[in-house]
């Protein structure tokens, strides 16, 4: 679903705001019984009012014609008084709420309310239509019709049949809605929804936290641990999560650790054997072991290089980023290679001095060896640092983009053992970048060649 929000905050302020709309909805049929009352209360009053006196006229009158003809002397239009042997049923539109309205208005004013029915009860608006709930919204036009009957001690009914206009506000009625809709709803959504938006973020913010801490793990493993805060979940999560980053700190360190010991340890073995190899008097095997020994050398040194640049043990500082740009510049060239620098860092980056310079010198390298010079660009603003290694070289077929990066990972046949590559310098370079809150892209150039671009947050 399109509307349904993607995030839980998003979702639970929807639940909370859309539940109290429903509500408020449903409870709204309040406002409209409280109106519906109020439509009809004058005219049952004045109906109360009229029933009572004629209830005293007939209790003061000694000739039952006397009574008959000022019944009959009262009618008008939307009134009309009498007397019948019998009641009636009252109809479809009985209402009991109103019967005992009048009822108890009728007991107040002094009159007999025993026995008294109420047998129809409708509202009408303008035009003599009968009207529901959008006649309660259509000014004070709307007029009550009324039917009762009350019995009287000659066992006769007195019938009285009226239509009587509500008057019951000198404000129109849908003045009054309106302003009934702004105070109760409007006003009240919107401090809901301030109150929701309030209760989900701080309810919600803790588990963000918890959400970017695991995103950056993968990027930093030594990054301090969760602080443990908010509700008792969130407090328990954090505590996990920590103590998840503590086993993984341990468990990687652990694998590096023997890793290197292996790789050191090797370098005792490789030593004899290349003094062994020089005892051999055959000429041709002993060019092979020398370059079975170096090959083993090599992957040995590769190995150790690239622990060293996965365990960042070194201080975070401020680093000058051209002054190290310009000292690699000057070392290649002292080697008679070719480097060519354009752009400026505008200010320091915060990093590791020597792994950051490891990860430049392994992608200067690369496109020394493959393309035989090399440029570098650098760009920088408030938001990111970049600085891309530019070459001419073979470049990396697209389906492989992904994979040079993975460790011991190589292309064949262009990038292989033989022009001296083992499949590390991608790798350590984009793990070095991972600790600086960066990434390492790779992508071919146009014309052919390769741009390796390294990409620093500056707001991280």
């Amino acid at each position: 679903m399109r509307l349904w929000p993607r995030t839980l905050f998003g979702r639970l302020v929807v639940i909370l705001v859309g539940g109290m709309i429903a509500a408020q909805v449903l409870t709204g049929s309040i406002w409209y019984d409280v109106r519906h009352t109020q439509a009809l209360e004058i005219p049952l009053r004045l109906a109360a009012a009229r029933l009572t006196d004629l209830q005293h006229l007939h209790l003061h009158q000694r000739q039952p014609e006397s009574f008959t003809q000022a019944l009959s002397a009262l009618d008008r239009p939307g009134f009309e008084a009498r007397l019948v042997d019998s009641a009636d049923e009252p109809d479809g539109s009985f209402d009991p709420a109103a019967e005992r309205l009048l009822r108890r208005a009728v007991h107040d004013q002094g009159g007999d309310s025993q026995g008294l029915r109420l047998l129809r009860v409708e509202l009408h608006d303008g035009a003599g239509e009968r009207s529901g709930l959008t006649g309660l919204f259509t000014g004070n036009g709307a007029k009550a019709h009324l039917l009762l009957e009350a019995p009287l001690d000659d066992g006769r009914w007195l019938r009285i049949a009226m239509i009587e206009g509500q008057g019951w506000s000198s404000q129109s009625t849908l003045d009054v809605a309106l302003d009934y809709l702004l105070r109760l709803y409007l006003l009240r959504i919107l401090v809901v929804v301030l109150l929701a938006l309030l209760a989900v973020r701080l309810a919600i913010g803790p588990l963000d936290k918890l959400a970017r801490a695991a995103e950056g793990l993968g990027q930093d493993i030594q990054r301090p641990p969760l602080a443990e805060e908010g509700p008792l979940e969130v407090r328990r999560a954090a505590r996990a999560f920590n103590a998840m980053q503590q086993r993984l700190i341990h468990n990687l360190g652990e694998r590096m650790r023997f890793l290197a010991a292996v790789s050191h340890d090797l370098r005792s073995p490789i030593t004899r054997l290349r003094l062994r190899t020089e005892m051999l008097d055959d000429e041709t095997a002993r060019q092979k072991m020398r370059k079975d020994l170096d090959d083993m050398e090599g992957m040995v040194t590769a190995t150790l290089d690239f622990i060293s640049g996965s365990d960042l043990d070194e201080a975070r500082q401020n680093l000058d980023v051209n002054a190290l740009l310009q000292s690699l510049q000057a070392d290649f060239e002292e080697q008679g290679e070719r480097v060519s620098l354009s752009g400026r860092a505008l200010q320091p980056l915060a990093g590791y001095p020597l792994s950051l310079q490891r990860a430049l010198l392994n992608l200067l390298e690369n496109a020394i060896r493959y393309a035989g010079g090399a440029e570098v660009e650098v760009e920088d603003s408030a938001q990111a640092l970049c600085i891309r290694v530019l070459d001419r070289g073979p470049g990396i077929a697209p389906e492989q983009l992904e994979r040079v990066t993975e460790p011991f990972y190589r292309l064949e046949p262009s990038r292989n053992r033989a022009t001296g590559g083992y499949g590390l310098g991608l790798s350590i370079a984009q793990t070095i970048a991972a600790a600086h809150h960066g990434r390492l892209e790779l992508r071919n150039r146009e014309g052919g060649g390769l741009a390796a671009t390294l990409l620093f947050d500056r707001g991280a």
